[in-house]
């Protein structure tokens, strides 16, 4: 295979105005920032390209100014397409003002998507989105008005609906990153913290007849075999950093070899969740996990699970975390996709085939907003579109579901004194709302997939039943009506026999 090494100046001057780019990466892990960065550079230098469209799995980016934030400039972007959005915020804004068009579709559909491509499939057939703000009856993950694309539609095979997710028509270039190239432009990943979608961005992009483009730490003569990850024959060029301020292996460490596996961190590495409502909810939680299960925590609070398993000697199970990690524990905010210690690291793609195959027996994730028949927003909040992220394809997928969050939010504080709870300050954002503002969640669909939907919040349980959220459990030291029914919107059902938390949770 034929490759050349050029610079990251010399590759963003290949952009031509409208073309179509795809970016790998999850957060800052196996980002190409180099790439990123010296595009930039040449718009601010020549205005041009313009009019771009990217195209992200998930959110490549910090929640600041690195990844493809970097290219949220008006005239440089037309159109965004990403799994999730919210560690792109500068995007974000640009969608909210119609500055750009905007699509969010699963994240795990994106990454099967982007497999299906590069064999040249028709596009993607699945039940994943059914009854969802990205079901085509619906908004078909239009963000804006200016969105127009339909990128999806109904089918029916065997008297069922399915959503076919469409191909794109092109991807000009693909912006990968490695660890080492060799001289047959084969690469190595072994000091990323997560390998994404590498492969199937670089499939899909070779079979449109695009350019792929992989920044790398080092050349070398050759690599075993085993340790490539994106094969020589689908790669174009090669971009040695010139600098490792781009090449970081998440947002938040430069490089630490427990994240990638060349070491192992010893037992207690994570942080002791601190006293407040995230460990409350993270205790109540773990009193859920079943033993030897397969589990998905995500983004936000369930983060916190992972840390009060390790401090409690709870290890009976396999935590999983979109990005390809099993195994370990996921950490969480900004390097959230990365894994302490993990068992394994694959392909994004490979792991959604494992999630939408039924692999999973519980996930734990996020609570942003509830109406009263149990439906879930966390993937809108006026201008802050934060996308769906792999959030639909674990919930449409999974039999067991835990959402789990504060149970207002915006300026909370608690305390717990004598084993009972004490709210100090009431959030002032009610989350059980009487609607909400995007579908994330379908709770008719849940009931059809007969799933198991538990709502776990510092002062409260409640489960989904036939006829809506019921509550079932209360903190001790809480007041029913003070504490719980004024800060809803609506009444839920309340079960016959409501028990107190368990008060070890409250220690």
């Amino acid at each position: 295979m034929s490759f050349k090494e050029i610079t990251s100046r010399e590759a963003a001057a290949m952009i031509p105005d409208g073309a179509v780019v795809s970016a790998n990466g999850f957060v800052m892990a196996a980002v190409a920032d180099e790439l990123c960065y010296a595009l930039e550079q040449r718009f601010l230098e020549t205005g041009a390209p313009r009019d771009l469209s990217l195209v992200s799995v998930t959110s490549v980016g910090d929640g600041g100014e690195r990844g493809l934030n970097r290219l949220a400039h008006k005239g440089l972007i037309k159109k965004l397409i990403a799994g999730h959005i919210n560690l792109m915020p500068k995007l974000q804004q640009m969608i909210f003002s119609e500055d750009i068009e905007g699509y969010n579709l699963p994240q795990g559909v994106i990454a099967q998507l982007m497999r299906d491509i590069g064999a040249r499939r028709p596009g993607l057939v699945t039940q994943i989105g059914l009854g969802t703000f990205v079901d085509p009856r619906f908004s078909g993950g239009r963000l804006n008005s200016i969105s127009k694309d339909e990128l999806n539609e109904i089918v029916t095979m065997d008297g069922k609906d399915y959503i076919r997710y469409k191909p794109f028509p092109k991807i000009d270039f693909a912006f990968l990153r490695g660890t080492r190239a060799d001289r047959n432009g084969n690469i190595s990943m072994e000091k990323e913290a997560a390998v994404a979608d590498a492969l199937s961005i670089a499939q899909a992009c070779h079979t449109l007849g695009g350019k792929v483009i992989v920044q790398v730490e080092e050349t070398v003569d050759d690599l075993p075999p085993h340790a490539v990850r994106v094969p020589g024959v689908l790669v174009d060029y090669v971009v040695r950093t010139s600098d490792m301020k781009f090449h970081t292996q998440t947002a938040a460490a430069d490089y630490n070899p427990a994240y990638s596996g060349q070491t192992r961190a010893p037992q207690g590495a994570m942080p002791t969740l601190p006293a407040g409502p995230r460990r409350i909810i993270a205790l109540r939680a773990l009193k859920e996990l079943k033993q030897g299960g397969v589990v998905n925590l995500g983004i936000g609070m369930p983060e916190g699970i992972a840390a009060v398993a390790e401090e409690k000697g709870v290890s009976d199970f396999t935590l999983t975390v979109e990005a390809g990690g099993i195994g370990g524990s996921p950490l969480s905010g900004v390097e959230f996709g990365a894994t302490l210690n993990p068992e394994a690291i694959i392909f994004q793609h490979q792991l959604f085939d494992f999630y939408h195959g039924g692999g999973l027996d519980q996930a734990f994730l996020g609570l942003a907003e509830a109406d009263p028949q149990g439906n879930i927003n966390v993937s809108k909040f006026g201008p802050r579109i934060a996308g769906c992220g792999g959030f639909i394809c674990i919930t449409q997928s999974t039999p067991e579901l835990y959402f789990i969050g504060t149970f207002t939010a915006k300026g909370l504080e608690v305390e717990i004194a004598d084993g009972k709870l004490r709210i100090i300050s009431e959030g002032s954002i009610k989350k059980f709302k009487r609607s909400i503002e995007q579908l994330t969640f379908s709770a008719a669909r849940a009931k059809e997939l007969r799933q198991k939907v538990v709502f776990i919040t510092e002062r409260c349980v409640l489960r989904l039943t036939d006829g809506g959220l019921k509550l079932t459990e209360i903190a001790p030291g809480a007041d029913l009506e003070k504490d719980i029914l004024a800060h809803m919107e609506f009444r839920p059902l309340i079960a016959d026999d409501l028990r107190e938390m368990d008060a070890d949770v409250f220690l």
